[in-house]
């Protein structure tokens, strides 16, 4: 069974990471006023067992994510998906619309699926390559790319543990998503409405591409200052902020 943390009570909010993170790194949402907060070790991550499927898509998760939160006994939640974990929370959109109260993609990793062949392959490889020199490798050189320039400690600290974490196969199978699926094809059959956000310093998603994807669907979007691709962790007092003012515009409407 799909492995989550949960704290807090009120309205549920639902945390997906992102391919090289897992739910630890959400600590400093956990204790958000008037949520119950759930952050899930996606499968192949932590101790959730991998999809059935070997070549799953957003979808095959999103399936997986609604199973989760039966067994949390959530019905509806505000869902909020980073990087990869914008992916699959675009896929549940479309899938499960009914159990969306809200829908915020930040720092949205947007898939390759459009791509050409080769760049999809390209992708896929690279990721295979940087697994295959192990976490230890991938937190030492790649946990600060994923922060503004000069970021705590104990954030890079956060990132690199996560990264040291990493199952292979959990992580590959992620990767392999990554390259071969597409927002788009999610958001496209999505009627719902939703926020995109983005560190200023994302060096990893570049902040026009996610205003981009805002602009196309004529939704929302919010930069986040000082903070890099990990922005819930580089600027978690805006972060937050932005959650509670969700908290505060969608009131009593959910159902727990």
């Amino acid at each position: 069974m799909t492995g989550f943390r949960e704290q807090g009570s009120g309205i549920p909010l639902m945390l997906l990471h992102g391919i090289s993170s897992g739910a630890a790194s959400w600590h400093k949402q956990m204790t958000l006023n008037g949520y119950r907060v759930l952050a899930w070790d996606m499968p192949g991550y932590g101790e959730s067992p991998m999809l059935a499927a070997e070549r799953a898509n957003a979808g095959d998760y999103a399936v997986a994510l609604a199973a989760m939160l039966d067994r949390a006994g959530v019905r509806q939640a505000v869902l909020v998906g980073h990087s990869l974990g914008a992916l699959v929370a675009s896929a549940f959109a479309a899938t499960f619309p009914e159990r969306v109260i809200h829908l915020v993609l930040a720092d949205a990793a947007q898939g390759y699926g459009q791509a050409a062949p080769e760049q999809r392959e390209q992708v896929w490889r690279s990721r295979e390559q940087q697994m295959a020199l192990g976490g230890d490798v991938l937190a030492r050189t790649r946990a600060a790319k994923l922060l503004r320039p000069g970021a705590r400690a104990e954030d890079v600290a956060t990132v690199a543990a996560g990264m040291r974490a990493l199952r292979p196969e959990g992580y590959l199978a992620a990767a392999w998503m990554l390259a071969h699926d597409d927002i788009h094809a999610w958001l496209k059959r999505y009627s719902g409405s939703f926020e995109a956000w983005c560190g200023e310093q994302d060096a990893i998603v570049q902040p026009e591409l996610v205003q981009g994807l805002a602009l196309r669907y004529g939704m929302p979007f919010t930069a986040i200052p000082q903070a890099g691709h990990a922005s819930y962790l580089d600027n978690a007092a805006f972060f937050n902020q932005q959650l509670l003012r969700i908290h505060q515009e969608v009131g009593d409407e959910c159902t727990h």
